[in-house]
């Protein structure tokens, strides 16, 4: 089995695959001041919740764009695991060139995000993550990555509101029923979801006129389903696309 690890600045995705099935996936938080051992009694505990045999994982494969937590999880990876990590970066064969001014400045999950979506639908695209920032990452037809764009994701959006217009209360990104809102929390909410949507659409449309080609928008992230749901630009929702490109990239350096 492998156990593929997403770690991101709000949180961590773990997922263990079995050949290429996904037998099971779970997201913690990512905290800085967590011990290798505390890391790796976590995951064994899921492991064990779950009813799966962590002595069967025979490789880990990590995206990381939190620089600090590498040498942890890599002691997590040997310590609790035996096997030595495969870190995405430099030097790992990705199958897909980085058309980009310094390869080197491109986060690992944009890259791994680009491997996973080509390799599924394999024409032109536009892979759009919803995290604690919001990436688009361009694909070309020849599988390519060309570049993106990089804007503040939906909860730090959210934060910045709450956080410098007092009056107004903490509200839940979901859809109103109606775009002109009639109280305070609908019209927050309008704003929020229609307003983000409206970034995600605009974007999506610049970045095509510029491309030269007609690319398939595809979202990832715990928000794509409802940002899918309202967006005229994205055609294809996959919250699993980081740990499949994982699984794809250990599958390479083998």
């Amino acid at each position: 089995m492998l156990l593929a690890i997403d770690v991101g600045n709000t949180n961590t995705v773990l997922g263990v695959f079995d050949g290429t099935t996904l037998a099971r996936h779970w997201r913690v938080e990512t905290h800085h001041g967590r011990t290798s051992d505390e890391y790796g009694i976590l995951f064994k505990q899921l492991f064990l919740h779950a009813g799966l045999d962590a002595g069967r994982v025979k490789a880990v494969a990590v995206s990381s764009v939190v620089p600090p937590l590498s040498f942890t999880l890599e002691r997590v990876a040997r310590d609790y695991f035996g096997v030595a990590p495969l870190f995405v970066g430099p030097g790992v064969k990705t199958g897909m060139p980085i058309l980009y001014d310094n390869p080197r400045e491109v986060g690992a999950d944009r890259i791994v995000n680009a491997v996973a979506a080509y390799e599924r639908w394999r024409t032109g695209l536009i892979v759009v993550d919803f995290g604690t920032a919001t990436t688009f990452d361009a694909v070309s037809p020849k599988g390519e990555y060309l570049g993106g764009a990089i804007c503040p994701g939906i909860s730090i959006s959210m934060e910045a509101l709450f956080r410098h217009a007092s009056k107004l209360p903490r509200v839940e990104f979901t859809r109103p029923a109606h775009v002109v809102g009639k109280n305070t929390v609908a019209s927050m909410q309008s704003g929020l979801v229609y307003g983000y949507v409206g970034l995600v659409d605009g974007i999506c449309e610049r970045m095509s006129a510029e491309l030269g080609f007609s690319p398939r928008v595809v979202a990832t992230g715990g928000l794509a389903v409802l940002v899918a749901g309202v967006s005229r630009a994205v055609a294809e929702v996959d919250e699993h696309l980081t740990l499949d490109g994982l699984r794809i990239i250990h599958e390479r350096n083998r």
